[in-house]
């Protein structure tokens, strides 16, 4: 037996998100699928996150134990060959065994983007959320900036998770504008942290989203902070928007 390392993205707007569900299609469930064609027996794929429903990925990472002695090229070529065209996988590579895609993450990076224009695109209705109010991008970096550092996020922690240890450390936190299509500006949220809560991104900007708007201050994001009351944070921003875009493990 020995230990692979893959690397995918994929589009999630037909899934369920990464992992099994009892109902509705996965990424976990077909990536699993794909590799125990390979392999002929079944196999268990672990993820270093669990994106939620229409969430993308640039570079999940995902582990597997196999026993078959497949270059990895070959295992990039045949699960390609095999998965949906909005799943591909990037990169197989061979690891120790005792490497672990969800245990072994030291620092997530995700981005968000936002479509901010009076009109949408419909080249981006898949992958940005389309706000149209005026924005004060100011007032949402000076916001954004109180996330970094080490913190206890329980305020930005979506319903229904069950993890009790809520403090994470945020190492970088902006927003930055781009140009998208049809002349639309791009607003693109980046988070890097050692790990992140259920919606938490979603929540954080939702939030930021909220005070660069005028509906709160700037200084309220930290009062949220403080409250660990997710009553007191901003709305969740809709998935279309998120992207895993990179895993580290050093």
């Amino acid at each position: 037996m020995r230990t692979l390392k893959i690397t995918l993205a994929y589009d999630g707007t037909n899934y369920v998100g990464w992992q099994r569900q009892a109902e509705g299609t996965s990424i976990q469930g077909l990536l699993e699928e794909a590799i125990a064609r390979i392999e002929g027996h079944e196999v268990t794929v672990i993820g270093a996150g669990r994106t939620d429903a229409g969430v993308h990925a640039l570079a999940q990472v995902a582990s597997v134990r196999v026993s078959s002695t497949h270059e990895c090229e070959v295992y990039v070529r045949a699960l390609n060959a095999t998965l949906p065209a909005d799943i591909r996988v990037r990169q197989v590579e061979p690891e120790p065994d005792d490497f672990h895609a969800r245990y072994g993450a030291r620092r997530k990076t995700y981005h968000y983007r936002v479509l901010h224009a009076p009109v949408g695109s419909p080249f981006e209705s898949r992958y940005a959320w389309h706000v149209t109010w005026p924005l004060d991008l100011d007032a949402m970096r000076a916001a954004l900036a109180q996330c970094v550092g080490q913190h206890d996020f329980a305020a930005f922690q979506g319903s229904g998770s069950d993890v009790r240890e809520t403090v994470r450390t945020i190492e970088e936190a902006t927003v930055s504008v781009a140009a998208g299509s049809l002349g639309a500006e791009i607003l693109l949220f980046s988070l890097t942290g050692d790990g992140f809560l259920r919606h938490m991104v979603r929540n954080i900007v939702g939030t930021v989203i909220d005070i660069g708007r005028g509906r709160w201050g700037t200084e309220e994001l930290g009062r949220m902070l403080a409250s660990r009351d997710r009553t007191q944070a901003g709305p969740t921003a809709p998935p279309q928007g998120l992207f895993l875009v990179c895993v580290g493990y050093q």
